[in-house]
């Protein structure tokens, strides 16, 4: 027999499978994951301009931070006028949430450009431009759901 506390979490979790299948089949959805893309593409360009003009005079983990706050910056900007539309809330509370989410992204991808130059050997901007991908689905996901709600 099944536990009131099993039965809610089976519930619950039919409840997000439903409501994640309805949301996939949203072209709105799609769309704002393209801008999201697109914008993160201009940040992406950022990013890496900027860390290239430092890595070379500054450690290149704190060269890749600062590069990653000013094209997290730009991002914020763009995704909350273009991306999500956002006319509601403050936009202090969303920049907050919005540099919540990137922390944890700058996180993972300080792990992986880490893990890139130091064990693989990769070259720093080459290992920069791999990391930089490799958190995108966190951050959409994170924005999304909570930064432009």
């Amino acid at each position: 027999m099944k536990d009131a506390r099993s039965e809610a979490a089976e519930i619950g979790f039919k409840a997000h499978a439903r409501r994640l299948h309805v949301g996939i089949r949203r072209p709105h959805n799609w769309l704002q994951l393209v801008r999201y893309c697109l914008v993160g593409a201009s940040g992406y360009v950022v990013n890496l301009g900027v860390y290239s003009l430092l890595y070379t005079e500054l450690s290149y983990r704190i060269a890749f931070t600062i590069a990653f706050v000013v094209a997290a910056s730009s991002n914020f900007l763009w995704n909350r006028v273009w991306t999500f539309r956002v006319v509601h809330g403050v936009p202090h509370h969303q920049y907050a949430r919005f540099l919540t989410v990137s922390g944890v992204a700058l996180c993972m991808d300080l792990a992986v450009l880490t893990f890139l130059v130091d064990t693989v050997g990769l070259h720093k901007v080459t290992a920069a431009a791999i990391a930089i991908v490799v958190a995108t689905p966190v951050s959409f996901l994170g924005n999304k759901l909570w930064s432009f709600r």
